[in-house]
């Protein structure tokens, strides 16, 4: 399968980024799961790599490769076994800065894109809200027109990378009466007056920063509103296949981990005399979550291809990120179970593994929302389009 979609300069920058993460990441990753603070040096040292702009254009500081890079990026990232320390990395690099490249003016990728890309600069996209979950049509947070700036109101919550971005992209209502076609974005500094971050105790993702956000007569200047008034519901809907998708590539990764641990945990363990990996029922087990793995993960690539072909693939994306993150909570579940006391002990990395995949099905869209969204698609015919 890898012939298919990976050239030889695909593996050799995975062997590359394989190496960089054991050398610069692998050491503090228990540091940073322990204090939910990752050191501000690694950011710098991603962006001197060109790690977080492997697709983004070369006027801006990226390197322009494509959609591929970034596959084996985030496989690589959850193959360290610390999901939170990748998604504070994928959630500034394809949820922020994804917003600044697609709808941001010259000046705006220039104040902030191409230092996201260098790693001056961290970003995270601030849509969820306490009291609208998965309706973002259903915000309440407003940004009230005051001639040369907005006045911004209102609350967001889990939001990745809340508490320590330099920069957040925050939807709003402009037009409030307007429902959905009234949401606009907006790049708010980090140190406007008037914002605050509370940041939240999670299960899991314990490396990475998640805070409820609250506003309350922030300044934003006028220059700061991304892409066109009232034109922000589009923007994030344009956005949300490729976010899907990235978490179903997740899935599928961090599913591989956990299984190659698990193996070589079985061949090395003996029961009654011989390796637990010679009793077939246990083998069965693993042959089947193997088996569906690999077809979310050959899925996945096909979409991944479709999308940067520039196909709008949100039923694709939507059945992948439905479907991995099911398979991986299996995986995770069936893992842990197969070390038996040893998998319920934090000093095992299967406990981490277990309670970091238990926000796949939640985050980026729950499974009740995506399953919707599939069976308005399959059952009544609808039709997503891009934003024009």
């Amino acid at each position: 399968m890898n012939h298919l979609y990976f050239t030889e300069e695909h593996h050799s920058f995975r062997s590359s980024f394989r190496s960089f993460l054991q050398k610069e990441v692998v050491p503090h990753i228990e540091k940073w799961e322990a204090t939910g603070t990752i050191d501000r040096h690694i950011w710098q040292k991603f962006g001197e790599m060109g790690y977080l702009g492997l697709t983004y254009d070369e006027q801006d500081g990226g390197l322009g490769l494509d959609i591929f890079y970034t596959v084996i990026f985030l496989e690589e990232l959850q193959h360290i076994n610390s999901a939170g320390f990748a998604a504070a990395l994928w959630a500034h690099v394809y949820l922020a800065m994804t917003h600044l490249n697609a709808e941001g003016t010259p000046e705006q990728r220039a104040a902030y894109l191409a230092p996201s890309i260098a790693g001056e600069k961290i970003g995270a996209l601030c849509i969820t809200e306490p009291f609208g979950g998965s309706d973002v049509g259903g915000m309440r947070t407003t940004a009230v027109d005051q001639g040369d700036h907005y006045v911004l109101n209102g609350s967001k919550t889990f939001i990745t990378n809340g508490v320590y971005s330099d920069y957040l992209i925050v939807a709003a209502k402009t037009s409030p009466e307007q429902g959905n076609k009234g949401i606009s974005l907006f790049i708010v500094d980090r140190a406007s007056e008037g914002l605050s971050a509370t940041k939240l105790d999670k299960l899991g993702w314990r490396a990475s920063d998640t805070a409820e956000l609250a506003f309350d007569q922030v300044r934003v200047p006028k220059e700061n509103l991304l892409g066109e008034h009232n034109q922000g519901f589009g923007y994030i809907m344009q956005h949300f296949a490729s976010e899907r998708l990235i978490m179903g590539v997740n899935a599928h990764a961090r599913s591989e981990w956990a299984l190659a641990y698990t193996i070589q945990y079985m061949k090395d363990r003996t029961a009654f005399g011989r390796s637990i990996s010679e009793f077939q029922a246990l083998r069965h087990r693993i042959a089947e979550l193997t088996a569906e793995v690999t077809m979310c993960k050959t899925f996945n690539y096909m979409v991944a291809q479709q999308l940067g072909q520039g196909q709008y693939v949100v039923k694709e994306a939507t059945m992948s990120k439905l479907m991995s993150t099911k398979i991986a909570d299996k995986v995770a579940y069936e893992c842990l179970q197969f070390l038996g006391g040893y998998g319920y002990m934090e000093e095992y990395p299967l406990a981490r593994h277990f309670r970091d995949s238990r926000l796949g099905p939640i985050g980026g869209g729950t499974s009740e929302i995506l399953k919707e969204i599939i069976a308005k698609i399959v059952i009544d015919g609808k039709s997503y389009q891009p934003a024009t």
